[in-house]
């Protein structure tokens, strides 16, 4: 009884920590899709594929205007908001200079 109990618990204690681990990275990308919707709206034209490119966008911009400018600014799950757009914004005028993939509105 005592060992059922037990892996009851563990179960239980399991399935909060997965729970909150995965409401913690839909929360990163609902962030970094607004971050990159941010950069898209900033710049003239369209991010390639949609939704998915802004969060691309939006992660790998927080991750380069975390390099360029450190954690400035206010921070939303996981990411400084600050930062990450001028590093999406960035990203996505590399990406306009290099491949030309950008379209227009």
């Amino acid at each position: 009884m005592v060992l059922v109990l037990l892996a009851l618990m563990l179960f239980f204690i399991i399935g909060i920590w997965i729970t909150f681990s995965l409401i913690g990275l839909i929360f990163t990308l609902l962030v970094a899709f607004g971050v990159g919707w941010v950069a898209d709206k900033i710049l003239p034209g369209r991010i390639p594929y949609g939704w998915v490119g802004a969060i691309v966008f939006g992660l790998l911009g927080a991750w380069v205007g975390g390099l360029l400018l450190g954690d400035a600014g206010p921070e939303i799950g996981g990411i400084a908001i600050v930062p990450a757009i001028v590093g999406a914004v960035i990203l996505a005028f590399l990406a306009d200079l290099v491949f030309k993939t950008r379209q227009t509105a």
